[in-house]
């Protein structure tokens, strides 16, 4: 089968889950003997399009120039630099299948064309950018979980809020009716997707909520595997910490506002005993949050913060490996969190916000602990309870279930886009869980 990917970012000039799953998959699915290739875009100063190999994988690069975020909305409505050499990809590449990840900054005129060539195509939620142009549902200006859009006024004052024109309110009616179109675009265009993706029942829950038909919603989990050199899922309680090091927590991600990690921060300030909080994270995303974080270790850490900086996925497997726990303080709804799923891959349990997708993955007091997003005391509680009781992790840590692998995962999204390029195939089950 000729599979194309469309994703907004791809590795290596770009880390993150959404960037690391379609190369994960797409490199699975060589391995399988299909054909594969991905479309992308590219910031900077070049033009044109390019073509690299990532593995046996191609990788097809346009190039859309340096966007500010508004420029970045605009291109939902057409931006040829990127819509020409994907047509032009397509009549190439012949697909029998298109896997959309992610489409921030890229025009809907793409769907356009794989509509008019009629190729099947499935898409994968991996935030609420389809219906959320901000893509995270935290308003920009109260800092705040949205319920989603009100007439698109809500939207529209968001949008006004991020470009520092909060007060402007005569644009407040345009930039709804905007936002209005762009919704009633993007619907249309994923109600003609054979077959929807979500990686959690959370994430099913709200889209359905918000037009979608449940019968369209797949629930299908992201597989992950275990680094050769973290420990097995269900290593004995007796290799726990002891004295000879501190107790390590981990927490490894996005370092901006919403995923929270001042909140730990914070938290270890009123600690007694030994405890660390080591932070993984390209800090050049949003610098005026990593100075934030400096500054906050600097006065509550007393020298228990470390930062790693930019790691590599395999570096933070292995960290992972070596952490007494994962942490992940989100103040916003996660869809799912590779990271959590991966740090149950190497037998590490798991503290989380009791939020969105997180509080579905984690099983409270069984493999890991929920927490009440953004209660710093709730937190410190928890810091101290961890080192007064030193069996708490060692229980966690026994009841971890191996979570969805790789090629589990690939499995059943087989099936999907063979349902997708044949509808009279046998039909998927509506939910697949971890094993």
């Amino acid at each position: 089968m000729r599979i194309l990917h469309l994703v907004h970012q791809y590795p290596p000039e770009y880390v993150g889950g959404t960037e690391y799953y379609t190369q994960s998959v797409a490199q699975a699915l060589t391995q399988r003997g299909h054909s594969v290739a991905v479309f992308t875009r590219r910031n900077g100063d070049g033009k044109g399009s390019s073509q690299r190999m990532d593995g046996d994988v191609a990788v097809h690069l346009a190039w859309n120039g340096e966007l500010t975020p508004g420029q970045r909305f605009l291109t939902t409505f057409g931006h040829a630099a990127i819509a020409e050499p994907f047509d032009a990809l397509l009549a190439q590449f012949n697909p029998h299948l298109i896997h959309i990840q992610h489409m921030l900054g890229m025009p809907t005129a793409l769907l356009e064309h794989i509509l008019q060539r009629k190729i099947p195509f499935v898409l994968t939620l991996h935030d609420f950018w389809w219906v959320c142009a901000n893509a995270q549902l935290i308003t920009n200006y109260s800092g705040e979980i949205c319920d989603g859009p009100n007439l698109w006024l809500n939207c529209a004052r968001c949008v006004l809020a991020r470009s520092q024109k909060q007060t402007f309110w005569p644009a407040i009616l345009p930039v709804a009716a905007m936002l209005g179109h762009r919704s009633a675009r993007l619907n249309r265009l994923m109600k003609a997707a054979t077959r929807i993706i979500a990686p959690s029942q959370f994430v099913k829950t709200w889209y359905s909520q918000h037009g979608i038909s449940t019968d369209k919603i797949v629930v299908l989990k992201h597989g992950v595997d275990r680094h050769p050199k973290s420990l097995p899922a269900n290593h004995p309680p007796e290799i726990q910490p002891t004295a000879r090091r501190p107790i390590r927590l981990l927490y490894a991600g996005g370092l901006s506002w919403q995923k929270g990690i001042h909140i730990p921060i914070e938290a270890i300030a009123s600690i007694v005993g030994d405890i660390e909080l080591w932070i993984a994270g390209d800090e050049r995303f949003d610098p005026e949050y990593s100075e934030r974080l400096h500054r906050l270790a600097a006065q509550n850490g007393a020298g228990r913060v470390r930062f790693l900086g930019r790691l590599s996925h395999t570096q933070v497997q292995r960290h992972l490996a070596d952490a007494d726990a994962a942490i992940v303080p989100a103040l916003w709804y996660e869809t799912f969190s590779l990271f959590v799923h991966e740090a149950f891959a190497a037998g590490t349990p798991v503290i989380a916000s009791n939020l969105g997708a997180l509080a579905e993955a984690v099983r409270h007091a069984k493999d890991g602990l929920l927490l009440p997003p953004g209660d710093v005391q709730a937190w410190a509680s928890l810091f101290q309870r961890i080192l007064s009781e030193p069996g708490l992790l060692a229980d966690l840590r026994s009841n971890i279930q191996r979570p969805l692998s790789v090629a589990e995962h690939i499995d059943h999204l087989l099936g999907i886009y063979a349902e997708a390029v044949d509808p009279l195939s046998s039909s998927q089950p509506e939910v697949i869980l971890s094993l």
